[in-house]
């Protein structure tokens, strides 16, 4: 469902492009008006996606605090005991 979801939302920007290339066209060559679409199109792509590279940024792996300091105790406790033991 998702799949057909999403053939015929690209169906309709599609149609919505070619709607504002002919309203477009009825004031300047057709041409000009599709490069306007263009354009416009390409500027909120550019946006969206250095938004979604901000996201992606900002969406670091969580550091895991309780392993960490788990780990520090590990090594303190492995330092503390008598080479006899380490080996």
């Amino acid at each position: 469902m998702f799949g057909g979801a999403g053939v015929f939302g690209l169906g309709a920007f599609g149609a919505l492009t070619a709607f504002l290339i002919l309203v477009l066209a009825e004031a300047m060559d057709a041409w000009v008006a599709a490069l306007i679409v263009t354009a416009v199109w390409g500027a909120i792509a550019g946006v969206l996606a250095l938004q979604g590279k901000h996201k992606v940024e900002e969406a670091a792996p969580p550091k895991p605090e309780q392993t960490v300091e788990t780990l520090k105790e590990d090594v303190e406790w492995a330092k503390r005991q008598p080479e006899s033991v380490r080996r």
